[in-house]
């Protein structure tokens, strides 16, 4: 398997989950430990703009590393 694959899924997957939360806001993903410094620090809507913006980032990202594969 070509390690390309793996890195496109997985930033496929990370940026899929992030956008849907921010965009969801759900608590689950807003609550965890990662999240809640975010939220301290931003508050829950900065918070959601922030892994909106990261979630879209990840998600161009997995396009362009699929767009590079020969």
């Amino acid at each position: 398997m070509n390690p390309q694959y793996l890195v496109q899924g997985i930033f496929f997957a990370a940026g899929t989950v992030s956008l849907l939360a921010a965009i969801l806001n759900w608590d689950w993903f807003f609550n965890t430990r990662n999240a809640e410094f975010f939220v301290r620090t931003l508050g829950r809507k900065g918070t959601r703009i922030f892994y909106g913006l990261f979630g879209l980032f990840c998600v161009i990202m997995s396009y362009i590393i699929s767009n590079n594969q020969p």
